[in-house]
This record gives C-alpha cells, structure tokens and sequence, in this order.
C-alpha cells in the first residue's frame, strides 16, 4: 500500500452495481490512490464523478490492469471469465460479481459476516455469491453455528433490480401502460435469451433464469449449490423457488431451516439475529413489525423477523429475510471484501 491508499479498478462502472460499487467506496471511504473505471466499448467515454473528481471510463483490455492492486468486477460472467486471469497475471486480486468463478474449486466464495477466513486461500480471483444466497446465509450462519442446521428451503420474492436496469425500465412502462389503460408488449423478463417475455407489472413471474433439466431454474440451482459451498456442508439439504415480483429493489426470502437440534426456541434465534455482525432483527409482531423491502434500500444490512417455531416439526423454524439486492447482495459484499483483504494483510 502507498502511503495514501490502494490502486482500485472497477469493471462495469456504469452498470447498476457498478454505480453502487462506486457509490460505497466513497461512503466507506475505501483508501484509494489510484481509481480506474472500466467498461464495455458502448460505454466507454462516459464521465462518472468520484469525490469530486471526474473520471473517463475506458474501454476494459488486459492491459488495464497494469499496476492494479484490488479489481472489482461487475460486468457480465463473459467479461470476468475474459478478463479475470489478465488481471490477475498483473498483479491484481480480484473480487467477482458474477457467477463465472462461484463454483470453482479453487475460489474462495465469500460473505465476510460468515467464512471471511476463505480469503486466505485465494489464487487471484475471489467470487461474490449470488445475492440472494449472501442475505439468507448472513442470517442462518449465527443459527448453524449455535445450534447445526440440517435443511434449508428458501422461496424468494426478488426485485427486478436483479435483472438490470431494463427490467427496471420495463416495470415502470408496464405499470404505467396498465394504469393508463395502454396495450403493451412484454420484452425483457425472463431474461437470458429465453423466447417467451411476460408482463411482470401487477405479477409474480416464478422464473430467474434458464431452467436446468432437474426442472429448477439456474438461479435455484445457484442458491442450493452456493450455501452448501459458503456454509462448507456440502450434505445439507437445501432446496429453493425464486420468483421476480414487481418491485424494484429489495429481494425478500420465506426461509424454513431445521436446526441441528430441538432445544431451540424461537426466542433464542432471535437473541442469535440480535447480535450476529451486519444483520437488524425488525421482529415484534404486536407492533407489526417485520422486514420490507421498501424500508431497506440504501442500507447494508440483512433484515430478519417473523421467526416463529414450526407448529409440528420440534426443530423447524420460519424467518423472513430482506436485503437490497443491490448492496448487501452486490456492492456493499464486494466492498468488505476488499477491506477483509486489507485487515488480513492480503493485499
């Protein structure tokens, strides 16, 4: 590290996370000397502001990373498949956003609140979970550690915000044409090259990405596989359905998990959510208190309430977990990444 910071590109600047990327290393103040902002050719030349500086983003190339310490990746499993190993090859440790290293033997895949110790095994690349995977284990990992944790079945309520800024477009025409009693044609959700588009206004489409030939879609499929390899219980049962609703940010998760054992109450897991690192239990039902994804956009952390027992299994409970997909499920995981690089003396 220079005297005043580390040398920091981010790829896909001007993409949805990218933005909130760049947006968090500012509010954290992440020791920076040296920014580079990086991006598709489409979207090179356009000048973002960071502190008050204003930055060119340039068109992302192997030899961009000349000199890189920390690269931020967020453009596409394509782009970080591509450009990866070259920054890598330079010297650079990066953090991936995408899903192209998540499964890979030899990536550490990591939420910090949960497994930050993985950063020690790093070869260059360290992978970011999917978001919706990192709000639910943040919450479970305080549970699995007190009390074991044998299945997990997750439905999600996730925000079109996950699927970019065009799905977020289209929700607001769609929303728009059906209260002024428009004709519209549905065109981007499901996303990922799928033939058949459906109006997500005033709807729940229960798709997120391609369905697999076990009949989950990809994104299940990501969830199940990513929270046994987080959670290092490769035998834990997990199961998952996720469904896109009409929100634009905030994904929301029904989870039922069944702990190790069946001394545990209700009130234990909630005292467990009290004081687990980078999670607000919202949870008093006489109040009518309880997460919403409207009320957690622009912060951190993951929110959990409704924790009540299972009425007939002794070790079952429910919760009830929202985050901003975009933050704790994107940019803000990324970010402390980096700065668990940094506390550990990896980088």
């Amino acid at each position: 590290m220079s005297s005043n910071g580390y040398r920091v590109a981010v790829i896909g600047a001007t993409g949805a996370v990218g933005q909130q990327m760049l947006k968090t290393l500012e509010e954290r103040d992440f020791p920076i000397s040296e920014l580079k902002l990086l991006s598709s050719e489409r979207s090179a030349g356009t000048t973002i502001t960071f502190k008050g500086k204003a930055y060119t983003v340039e068109a992302a190339q192997p030899e961009s990373f000349e000199n890189i310490q920390i690269a931020l990746f967020s453009a596409g499993g394509s782009v970080s498949k591509e450009l990866a190993p070259e920054a890598v090859k330079r010297g650079a440790i990066v953090i991936d956003n995408t899903s192209a290293y998540r499964m890979d033997p030899n990536v550490p895949l990591v939420v910090p609140e949960v497994n930050e110790d993985k950063l020690k095994t790093h070869n260059g690349i360290i992978a970011n979970p999917n978001c919706s995977t990192i709000q639910m284990v943040a919450a479970l990992e305080p549970i699995r550690k007190a009390f074991g944790l044998s299945k997990v079945v997750v439905s999600t309520y996730q925000a079109v915000s996950g699927a970019g800024s065009a799905a977020i477009n289209e929700l607001n025409d769609q929303t728009r044409a059906i209260l002024d009693g428009q004709e519209f044609t549905p065109s981007v959700l499901p996303v990922n090259g799928d033939e058949k588009h459906y109006q997500i206004a005033f709807n729940a489409i229960p798709q997120i990405d391609k369905f697999q030939e076990n009949g989950y879609t990809f994104e299940e499929m990501k969830m199940i596989n990513e929270t046994k390899k987080i959670m290092d219980m490769p035998e834990l049962a997990v199961a998952a359905t996720c469904v896109r609703l009409p929100v634009v940010t905030g994904h929301s998760e029904s989870v039922y998990i069944e702990t190790g054992s069946s001394d545990a109450s209700a009130s234990d897991l909630q005292r467990l959510m009290m004081e687990a690192p980078g999670v607000t239990l919202e949870d008093n039902p006489a109040e009518q208190l309880y997460p919403m994804p409207a009320n957690c956009v622009g912060k951190n952390d993951v929110f959990v309430g409704r924790i009540r027992k299972d009425l007939d299994q002794s070790n079952g409970f429910h919760l009830w977990i929202v985050s901003d997909n975009l933050l704790k499920g994107a940019a803000w995981n990324s970010v402390q990444i980096a700065e668990s690089l940094i506390k550990l003396e990896l980088v």
